[in-house]
């Protein structure tokens, strides 16, 4: 199948024009890896297709997370079995640029409701004060979505559909070797314990951001994995989301205290105190919300290690 040419990309993409069939395809335990790969893509592709429209609106942003999240689904696939489809390194590193344009808007529509959020309890004043520092975060955002609006209609997007759906719909090499089942797990896992073990007794905030990522990963491992594997998989996704979520609030705390602390930087040499009182208390919400995830990561990794020698041993 070729490419959708700039002419078709003016037109609604669905998975019928892509050569997709409209519901997710399935896999048996009894099909090799390469099968459930490309089920995986399937479903992850039918995600992108269902959410564009809502993520290109912007009304509800929830739409572009979901976005974001089979694409990161797509990438981490395509990385735990490399080689399991043609052209599977290029087609990972298109779902990356694709990612590079969905993530700064997401990332802002977190960081301007979060802050949004703690200041809800504000008196008015301050509330009215907190509003006027975030409408820089607002511009940003704005901007940020002009550039993923221009993403979206380019043809570098509607070739990356195509190239999706026809890795998809491809067929597997009855002859190409194939991975075990449980090293798709085991090798995420493996390199995240190593990060763990790695760490010095008070990490850096950016390395605990990096065992967000590569917990991330694991836990779309074992995903793709578990219909086939069964229930030894279960108790290990679920501790990896836990990972996910303390590492995820570290994050985010992190960020919007760095955010904020760049906002009142960008006002210059006029001091406005009453923004810089409001912007004082996010700030010190945000450095007691990230000390706090920061007591409770590594027994969440405890759970992680716990689960995974079981299930991989």
């Amino acid at each position: 199948m070729s490419p959708p040419t700039i002419a078709a990309a003016r037109r609604p993409v669905t998975p019928e024009r892509l050569g997709l069939a409209p519901r997710p395809v399935t896999a048996t335990a009894k099909d090799p890896v390469a099968r459930h790969v490309r089920a995986a893509l399937h479903a992850q592709a039918l995600a992108m297709l269902h959410y564009e429209p809502g993520t290109r609106t912007g009304e509800d942003p929830e739409d572009l997370h979901q976005m974001r999240v089979a694409v990161r689904r797509l990438r981490a696939v395509l990385k735990s079995a490399p080689g399991s489809v043609p052209d599977c390194e290029r087609l990972r590193a298109e779902l990356g640029w694709l990612g590079g344009a969905l993530g700064p808007v997401r990332d802002l529509d977190v960081l301007i409701d979060r802050l949004r959020a703690e200041s809800e309890d504000f008196p008015d004043d301050e509330r009215a004060v907190a509003a006027t520092l975030l409408d820089g975060l607002v511009a940003e955002r704005l901007s940020a979505r002009e550039r993923l609006t221009s993403a979206l209609n380019s043809p570098r997007y509607r070739t990356l559909l195509g190239h999706l759906a026809q890795a998809a719909n491809s067929e597997v090499d009855p002859d190409a070797p194939q991975p075990e089942l449980l090293d798709l797990v085991r090798a995420p896992y493996r390199k995240l314990r190593r990060s763990v073990q790695a760490l010095p007794a008070d990490p850096p905030d950016e390395q605990l951001h990096r065992l967000r990522i590569l917990g991330k990963r694991l836990r779309y491992a074992a995903e793709l994995v578990r219909p086939i594997a069964g229930k030894q998989l279960r108790d290990l996704v679920r501790a990896t989301k836990e990972l996910q979520e303390v590492l995820g609030e570290h994050q985010d705390a992190c960020v919007a205290e760095q955010e904020v602390r760049r906002l009142v930087a960008a006002q210059g040499d006029v001091v406005d105190w009453d923004l810089v009182f409001v912007a004082g208390r996010l700030v010190e919400r945000e450095h007691v919300r990230r000390v706090t995830t920061r007591d409770q990561w590594h027994e969440a990794w405890l759970a992680v290690s716990r689960d995974a020698e079981a299930a991989l041993r």
